[in-house]
């Protein structure tokens, strides 16, 4: 068959870029036109993300692929939780304010001032985290009343980018499921939540499934960048839901670690799980393809290395990623660890500094060079997927024999040995490229071209190396889990 091409626009926390996926038939290829940095703004006290800009960076990537010949469709996928709002005529009345913003703090507390905590995630399922959307749009409702009540729509990132791009409207599932607004069970806004939050249920529309053509690119577009229309697919918009679209595993049940910026670990069933342990786990379930549930939990991530390095920069000190793994390797293991959720760890900033406070708190040895903080923090991520990993299967009463770790975690060779180790489980790491595999596969699914998720992996797992980490260091690993186990205790209390 001839080549089928669709664009993957995948915009993650800190870059994004557009990618060209080319269908044959029996392989799926996949080809970077257009890498962009997503900075956010702080503007007047208050962290935006720059959607203008990143629109203009879309289009950049529309016309690149000019050179490609024809492109049948273009899908976005982005973080989860945050959200534009529309007035009547379909303007946007701000920026999106980024997740990281101060305005989010105490609204957690105060929503349970409104409503009852257990019925909260007993209706919604959610893992309880302030950056959600719920705590974000309370605030609003509390303290800035008038930019509600002059919207009409509130559209989840991806539905904001697809809105732009054909002029329809729509709230996708996986998307809206990180907002913690959502009925898990219908699928559907919940207005007891809604009510109980003070938010306008006009605001929402009926959520739908991913994986619709919405429309053709706008011809105001296509004559600005000299381009034929191309159909615009609402897809997973959640960037974990396509990249767990592109495991590369055929097994029904099996565990997934999709590492990025924020980690999400979990797994795959067909209907949510809410009771008293997932609730005193902070279990979140999520949204997929086909009405699918992703059970997972949250964790923070290579964000911490990766803010670590920006604070190095700052003072002057470079490093690639390689050559930090590299120091971290010839550091003492176990030396000290964090919990990698600690609210000290979330906002930008200085986190080499707060890394020592944490240490220096919980009476550990104090990191005291680059190497001893990105191994602390890769021992750290890997001990705390043990620590979910039992979570989960103590809520699902399932074994998980293999983890497939997916994103750009998979290319630290260090973090998935050491995950291998923690977990006493072989990894199979890759795609490194996961969320766009999954963002084409899907597109593919719109247009006919592949039968379904299934299928889709198993043409991922053709296109793309996988490789394999076996556990190792079994007595040492266990002692250490023992050790961090009581040093979260003794945080916590």
């Amino acid at each position: 068959m001839e080549e089928k091409k669709v664009l993957a626009v995948d915009l993650g926390a800190s870059s994004g870029r557009v990618m060209l996926a080319a269908y044959d038939g029996t392989r799926i290829r996949v080809e970077e036109l257009h890498r962009f940095s997503n900075d956010p703004v702080l503007l007047g006290g208050t962290m935006y993300w720059d959607f203008l800009r990143l629109f203009y960076e879309i289009k950049q990537g529309i016309l690149k692929a000019k050179d490609f010949g024809p492109v049948e469709s273009i899908s976005v996928d982005t973080w989860g939780v945050d959200f534009g709002l529309l007035d009547k005529d379909g303007y946007l009345l701000e920026n999106p304010v980024h997740y990281r913003d101060g305005r989010v703090s105490g609204m957690l507390e105060k929503s349970f001032e409104l409503l009852d905590r257990e019925r909260f995630y007993a209706i919604t399922g959610n893992q309880f985290m302030e950056i959600n959307t719920a705590f974000q749009v309370l605030y609003l409702s509390l303290h800035r009343r008038e930019l509600l009540d002059r919207a009409d729509s509130l559209l989840m990132m991806p539905d904001l980018f697809h809105y732009y791009l054909c002029g329809k409207k729509s709230w996708e599932y996986s998307a809206a499921s990180t907002t913690q607004l959502l009925d898990a069970r219908s699928r559907q806004w919940s207005k007891e939540v809604l009510d109980g939050l003070g938010v306008p249920s006009r605001l929402f529309g009926p959520v739908t499934d991913g994986g619709r053509k919405l429309g053709s690119l706008l011809p105001e577009i296509c004559e600005e960048l000299g381009v034929e229309p191309m159909q615009v697919v609402s897809g997973a918009g959640h960037d974990t839901q396509c990249a767990l679209a592109a495991v590369p595993t055929q097994e029904k049940d099996f565990i997934f670690i999709s590492c990025g910026t924020w980690c999400l670990f979990g797994t795959e069933l067909e209907e949510p799980v809410i009771g008293e342990k997932s609730a005193a786990l902070n279990i979140a379930n999520e949204g997929g393809m086909g009405g699918r549930i992703s059970f997972l939990k949250n964790i923070v991530g290579l964000w911490l290395i990766q803010e670590s390095r920006r604070q190095w920069r700052r003072e002057g000190r470079e490093y690639g990623f390689g050559e930090l793994e590299k120091l971290a390797g010839a550091e003492e293991p176990f030396r000290s660890l964090i919990d990698p959720d600690a609210p000290e760890f979330v906002p930008a900033g200085n986190l080499p500094r707060r890394i020592r406070a944490f240490c220096e708190r919980t009476g550990q040895k104090v990191p005291q060079n680059e190497g001893q903080i990105v191994r602390c923090i890769n021992e750290s991520l890997a001990l705390k997927y043990r620590l979910t990993l039992e979570g989960i299967q103590e809520c699902t009463g399932k074994g998980y024999p293999i983890i497939h770790m997916v994103g750009g975690g998979t290319q630290s060779a260090q973090l998935c040995q050491f995950t291998a180790n923690a977990c006493h489980r072989p990894v199979c790491a890759g795609p490194v490229e996961a969320t766009v595999y999954g963002n084409a596969v899907i597109q593919l699914m719109a247009d006919g071209s592949i039968a379904g998720i299934e299928e889709g992996r198993r043409l991922i797992r053709a296109s793309e190396d996988i490789r394999r980490y076996e556990p190792g260091e079994g007595e040492r690993w266990e002692e250490a889990y023992e050790k961090y186990r009581r040093l979260l205790d003794t945080w916590r209390s």
